[in-house]
């Protein structure tokens, strides 16, 4: 069942859009190491850093079709449950959140913005990661999946629906994104897509306005609707 906020009219207030995976969890590596060495024990020898380039910011519908290109024919019987047994364990053996994302949530939320979260992740797996984080009470109510739209990333549905539920019009929301797939859709759907660098390549992120090494610099990027983005005097402008 899909977790929605509550629909209400917002007299201009930005709405900030988190992504989850490497944006508040710090689950990347794991993830990703996790899926290659699946990959590589089903017959396609993979990489981390092979995995990453493929599948960063992708729905697992998304991934099994390129899993499927690669390897020239069915994705094979239970991959999908391997995968994230092994993704679950390395997840329990320590994951923590973005290191800054809470201060950082909680100063836009201080100057007035709203949040919520939006994933190319189901429900029940950002349940999981933000519960060992502490951070899904923060966003109780306010989390959408790709799961809870026809199209995932790079379409820009997921967002659509994200700012439709929160009652925020496109041009007021920023999205804050770590890949080139959710930047993508954040463009499309005409919002403000800030790239998050803090494992990604920045030049991977070149579609973004504004591209930050640190969640440090997030608030002083986010503007009231209408003024477009500020710039980062950081990693790129």
């Amino acid at each position: 069942m899909s977790e929605r906020g509550t629909a209400h009219r917002v007299d201009r207030r930005v709405l900030v859009i988190f992504d989850c995976d490497g944006v508040l969890v710090d689950s990347e590596p794991r993830s990703n190491a996790a899926l290659a060495a699946v990959l590589t024990a089903h017959g396609l020898p993979m990489t981390a850093e092979d995995s990453t380039a493929a599948f960063l910011g992708r729905s697992w519908s998304s991934c099994e079709a390129r899993i499927a290109e690669l390897l020239g024919g069915p994705v094979p019987a239970g991959l999908q449950g391997a995968f994230e047994a092994a993704r679950d364990a390395a997840f329990r053996d320590g994951l923590e959140a973005v290191p800054g994302v809470r201060a950082a949530i909680d100063a836009v939320e201080a100057d007035g913005a709203l949040t919520c979260v939006a994933s190319s992740g189901d429900h029940a797996k950002m349940a999981f990661t933000l519960g060992l984080t502490g951070l899904h009470e923060r966003f109780a109510g306010r989390i959408f999946s790709a799961l809870d739209v026809a199209h995932g990333k790079p379409a820009p549905d997921l967002f659509l629906h994200a700012a439709a539920s929160m009652g925020v019009a496109p041009a007021d929301c920023t999205v804050v994104e770590d890949s080139p797939v959710g930047v993508r859709a954040a463009r499309a759907a005409g919002m403000t897509v800030l790239g998050f660098a803090g494992r990604t390549d920045p030049a991977a992120l070149a579609g973004a306005d504004a591209v930050f090494g640190a969640m440090a610099e997030l608030p002083r990027l986010v503007t009231p609707p209408g003024c477009g983005p500020r710039r980062s005097a950081g990693l790129r402008a």
